[in-house]
């Protein structure tokens, strides 16, 4: 029997993707504030990643709240709940020692599977769980969750494909939304990280160019490693555990039909 290659067990309507569509423009603003607000528009460089990070969460808040109203049932809420408690038990067992992460492949599996709408809410409820279990409640914790939101949701959006060449194409995505996730989370602590004499610190006021050459300086200096760690990490999760996992996670959506309608029987007559 040939399984489906997707099951979308949460709908995005129309306004939703809108939402989606704002929030993501939000994020970019969030992640990049350094090259986009001007200088002397707060009064220390610590505000701005505060400031937006608690706009992130309220933003995040909105796009689930505006996705569960488009159509979330019992069944996808328990894969929901269920998938959010083993990507946070599975996030200790790397704890980002040499770049480890071992939550991204069972995020990037399940995006594929089920939607581009689950892969965003998994991202944000695995990440916030996983957080409130180690100990990583902090204000990079907003960014963080927004980060995995959109590897699940892009993974989702990934154009269609069968067998060796599906598990390729989603190894590939996972090593490059490792290296992705790493230069944008190092964006949201990079102006206040270091001495402000280094040649490759947060300097306000300078041009485009030369504050990018700096920031790219930083991430090759400081982070590369890591999320080569990351990217490999990845692609060794998906194509060894790949297929395995997307067979039983198209299975479980086959059975639980998530948007067949729920239909509820009157009492059976005993007496015949």
């Amino acid at each position: 029997m040939t399984l489906p290659t997707s099951a979308t067990a949460i709908r995005i309507g129309p306004r939703a993707a809108v939402v989606i569509a704002m929030a993501a423009f939000l994020g970019v603003v969030a992640f990049f504030w350094p090259f986009l607000v001007a200088p002397g528009t707060f009064s220390s460089n610590y505000a701005p990643p505060l400031i937006f990070g608690v706009l992130l969460v309220l933003v995040l808040c909105v796009v689930i709240s505006e996705i569960a109203e488009g159509g979330i049932n019992s069944k996808a809420l328990a894969m929901l709940g269920v998938l959010s408690a083993v990507n946070a038990a599975l996030r200790p067992l790397g704890a980002g020692t040499a770049g480890i992460e071992t939550v991204f492949f069972v995020l990037v599996l399940a995006g594929r599977v089920y939607g581009p709408g689950f892969g965003f809410t998994l991202g944000c409820t695995s990440l916030f769980a996983s957080a409130l279990i180690t100990g990583g409640v902090g204000p990079w914790m907003p960014y963080q969750m927004f980060g995995c939101a959109f590897v699940g949701m892009l993974a989702g959006l990934l154009p269609r494909a069968t067998g060796r060449l599906e598990i390729m194409l989603l190894a590939v995505y996972g090593s490059l939304s490792g290296y992705l996730f790493g230069f944008l989370l190092n964006l949201s602590f990079w102006p206040f990280s270091l001495d402000p004499g280094s040649s490759i610190a947060y300097l306000p006021g300078l041009p485009f160019t030369e504050q990018w050459q700096r920031y790219i300086a930083f991430d090759i200096a400081t982070s590369l490693g890591w999320d080569t760690g990351r990217a490999v990490t990845n692609f060794v999760c998906i194509t060894l555990a790949g297929p395995a996992v997307l067979t039983v996670f198209r299975r479980a959506a086959r059975r639980a039909r998530f948007q067949a309608p729920v239909r509820f029987d009157g009492p059976r007559d005993r007496t015949a």
